[in-house]
């Protein structure tokens, strides 16, 4: 386990939003109240609620981890560990394939059991169907990342675990293709692309366009890791008029996406883009058929685990620079939401079950992520380029008071979706670039004017 370089911080420490959801906003069903009447403070493990006995359901995303197949440590097993501290609380699971628009349609017909992991819904709408886990004050001192699901003070989410935004790349064939040195810049990246595509059989970057959510994914690199400003997502783009220009220096969204159309101009990514396999891609990148994919550091120990080449997977950061230095945007997975209408026993073993697994499991650990306990600080071998590059992690900052809706409301007017399911967009990016349709800085002109269309109606004043 090594340490890694410190987490940026500004104000209080926060994430990104969860890479893979993709709904729409909803109106909650009717109000109730989401006021916690358990302290996740003063839960202590193997001592609180030993007299509970109860059974307690969990609805997840992660359906690979209830397979006996699955290459990591199973639910199964996990649920085993947790039954010898507290034999009494049992934890059914139920896993969803299709979680993102599923979950969201669950949890407003009100059928999805004691804990779920929290689907986008809008902030304001938190408290009508989950617990608090107490106050961002307090909550803040026991968890990194506590104002992901955080609303007017209070803390909705617990996070399963953290995630950093990178590039996963194969080792062996960038040895092949001469590349000694991990690329710093959009154009290092572009050329070691170049240099896989000419000297081997690789694809030198493999877009995954045909899955969808993939594409959205790429949203996850416009913060952090493009500006190294923990302010930029939540307060600096929201009043920033033409936020997609080019800024000249290899940073911001321009230089993220810019990336992503190159290549594909330049036919450095899969023969045919519309028929990726998620699934495949994995065994593809163990066995060196492919170079490089841009996704979050949770994919890191699937790829691993998905050949006979687990040592040939390496994890990097994003190859942009900023004032000499690098940074990655860092982030909570899917987090735990309990239901505020479960009863008081289920909540309580509900809240022991989530501290018990982001506390002692060793899950983010397991899983390649960044471990949630605000006092853990030992990361996974999917992290040692990041500490060999002394790159810095950057969790988002929170909105300006009472602008916590207002990028919502950007991302709704303007349907960029900015992190919230904009795969469309993402895919049009792959389209133009490869069909030579449409420039690149058309492209950008366009997202800028439905941006600065957005702020006119929002009454944004522009600040940058």
């Amino acid at each position: 386990m090594k340490k890694l370089s410190k987490i940026v911080l500004a104000g209080t420490l926060i994430s990104l939003l969860a890479f893979f959801a993709g709904c729409s906003k909803k109106e909650a069903a009717a109000p109730s109240s989401g006021t916690s009447n358990v302290d996740y403070a003063s839960v202590e493990l193997g001592k609180t609620g030993t007299d509970i006995n109860t059974t307690i359901k969990l609805m997840t995303h992660r359906t690979d981890m209830l397979q006996d197949t699955y290459s990591g440590v199973t639910f199964a097993k996990y649920l085993a560990e947790f039954n010898k501290v507290y034999p009494n609380i049992k934890v059914e699971i139920e896993g969803i394939t299709d979680y993102a628009s599923t979950a969201l349609l669950r949890l407003q017909g009100g059928d999805w059991g004691d804990i779920m992991m929290i689907p986008d819904v809008d902030k304001k709408e938190l408290k009508n169907y989950f617990l608090s886990f107490g106050k961002l004050a307090t909550m803040e001192k026991l968890i990194k990342f506590p104002t992901n699901w955080e609303y007017d003070g209070q803390v909705y989410g617990i996070p399963s675990t953290g995630n950093a935004q990178g590039v996963l790349y194969n080792k062996k064939v960038f040895k092949d293709a001469g590349i000694s040195k991990l690329p710093k810049t959009p154009d290092e990246f572009i050329a070691d692309l170049k240099l896989i595509k000419e000297k081997t059989n690789a694809i030198p970057l493999y877009t995954n366009y045909a899955a969808g959510w993939t594409m959205g994914a790429w949203d996850a690199y416009l913060g952090g890791s493009a500006t190294g400003d923990a302010n930029y997502m939540n307060n600096v783009l929201l009043h920033t008029k033409d936020p997609f220009k080019n800024y000249e220096d290899g940073t911001h969204a321009y230089a993220v996406y810019k990336v992503l159309y190159d290549a594909a101009a330049n036919g450095l990514i899969e023969d045919d883009y519309t028929t990726t396999d998620w699934e495949g891609c994995k065994g593809m990148i163990n066995r060196g058929e492919i170079g490089t994919m841009v996704l979050g550091s949770w994919a890191f120990t699937q790829m691993q685990g998905a050949g006979p080449n687990p040592d040939d997977i390496g994890y990097m950061s994003f190859p942009i620079t900023v004032n000499g230095k690098q940074y990655a945007s860092a982030g909570p997975d899917y987090c735990f939401g309990v239901n505020t209408k479960a009863s008081d026993a289920n909540k309580m073993a509900a809240v022991i079950f989530i501290k018990w697994f982001t506390e002692k499991s060793g899950f983010a650990y397991n899983e390649g992520g960044i471990p949630i306990s605000a006092n853990d600080n030992e990361y996974p071998a999917a992290y040692a380029a990041f500490s060999e590059n002394n790159v810095d992690f950057v969790a988002d900052a929170p909105a300006a008071a009472g602008e916590s809706d207002l990028f919502n409301d950007l991302n709704s007017e303007s349907e960029l979706n900015i992190n919230a399911g904009g795969n469309l967009k993402v895919q049009e990016i792959i389209e133009h670039a490869a069909n030579g349709t449409k420039s690149f800085d058309d492209i950008m002109a366009s997202w800028n004017e439905a941006w600065s269309n957005a702020q006119t109606s929002e009454a944004v004043e522009i600040k940058y």
